[in-house]
């Protein structure tokens, strides 16, 4: 698949907003934002480290090929759901890594089962480290996905449950 040819899908670059503590989520987007405690302040590095290199995702199933989040980069992610295997096309659109917040926010490509945006974003609260999920999602624009959009939702909310709990 020549990923460099697809165009993007999901809203304009970096509307999920990882570097910013709050989010305004654009209209016309199905928008959800869940939280979690990961870990102590003195888990910082490690979980920092953990979400710049794609473990919320691979621990939740996904196949990433190895490396850190790099804005613009594109990649093939799959999932394999028994024996279909899935695959995602998505280009990087935003690396956030400051002293006390770091994550990266991903847009996806034509070919992907939704148009969307996700963010990944770890921050020190305190004594805490939290993982912020943000998702912008609606139907894929066109292609055999489209039809089963209320079924991906009910998808979505499975893999949103696993991303909260893949650095625990």
């Amino acid at each position: 698949m020549m990923l460099d040819a697809l165009a993007r899908t999901g809203p304009a670059a970096s509307s999920t907003q990882p570097a910013s503590a709050a989010w305004a989520p654009p209209d016309g987007w199905r928008a959800i934002e869940r939280t979690a405690v990961v870990g102590g302040a003195e888990d910082w590095s490690r979980l920092r480290d953990a979400v710049l290199h794609w473990v919320v995702k691979r621990r939740s199933g996904f196949a990433i090929p190895p490396g850190p989040a790099t804005a613009g980069e594109r990649l093939l992610v799959t999932a394999r759901v028994g024996p279909v295997v899935v695959r995602e096309p998505i280009e990087v659109v935003e690396v956030v890594d400051e002293p006390t917040r770091a994550g990266f926010a991903y847009a996806t490509l034509a070919g992907h089962p939704v148009a969307s945006e996700e963010a990944f974003v770890v921050h020190v609260d305190g004594d805490a480290v939290v993982l912020t999920v943000r998702a912008l999602t609606r139907a894929a624009p066109s292609g055999p996905w489209r039809a089963a959009f209320p079924a991906l939702r009910a998808v979505q909310e499975v893999a949103l449950r696993r991303y909260l709990r893949a650095l625990r």
